[in-house]
C-alpha cells in the first residue's frame, strides 16, 4: 500500500513558492522559507520522487501565440467498455487541440477543453473529434467568452 506523502509547513510553502514562478532559484527559495540550499533541494527532490511535484513548465497567453478560441466540448457516449475508455484515451492524447480531458460521474461522460484559433480551426477539430471518435451518443460545445480566472496553483 503506498503511502501518501504528508506535506509540513515548509514543504507548503515551498509548494506555493514554486507554484507561483518555477523559475525561481534554488537559493531563493530557501531564503524565503528560512533554509539554506542543500536541505530545500533535498525537500524539492523528495517531493518530485514522491509524484507530488509533476513538472515545471511556462505558461502562456492562448491569444498572444494565436489560440484565442477556448471551447468546452461535453461528451456523452453510448459505451463504456475498456476497449472504447483506450481508443477514446489514445485518440484525445493525440490530438494537441484539447489541453485537458476530465472523465465526469453524472450525464456527461467526459469534459475537453479545447484551444483553437478560431472557428474554422474548431469545426475541423470538432469533425476529426467525431470522425476517429466512435459511439458517440452526444457532444456539446460551449465557447468561452471571457476567462474570469484561470490559474494552475493550487491552494495549498
Amino acid at each position: 500500500m503506498s503511502r501518501r506523502f504528508e506535506p509540513d509547513d515548509t514543504d507548503r510553502a515551498i509548494l506555493r513558492l514554486i507554484q507561483r514562478d518555477a523559475a525561481l532559484s534554488l537559493a531563493d527559495i530557501a531564503k524565503e522559507v528560512g533554509l539554506t540550499p542543500t536541505p530545500c533541494w533535498k525537500r524539492i527532490r523528495r517531493m518530485e520522487q514522491e509524484g507530488v511535484i509533476t513538472g515545471r513548465v511556462v505558461l502562456l497567453d492562448p491569444e498572444k501565440v494565436g489560440l484565442g478560441v477556448s471551447v468546452f466540448v461535453a461528451i456523452e457516449t453510448g459505451d463504456h467498455s475498456a476497449p472504447w475508455i483506450e481508443t477514446f484515451a489514445a485518440t484525445v492524447g493525440k490530438m494537441p487541440e484539447i489541453v485537458e480531458c476530465w472523465r465526469l460521474g453524472g450525464d456527461v461522460d467526459y469534459l475537453l477543453r479545447v484551444v483553437v484559433p478560431d472557428m474554422q480551426a474548431f469545426d475541423t477539430f470538432y469533425r476529426r473529434l467525431t470522425a476517429q471518435v466512435p459511439a458517440l451518443r452526444k457532444v456539446t460545445s460551449r465557447f468561452a467568452m471571457e476567462r474570469v480566472k484561470s490559474t494552475t496553483a493550487l491552494p495549498i
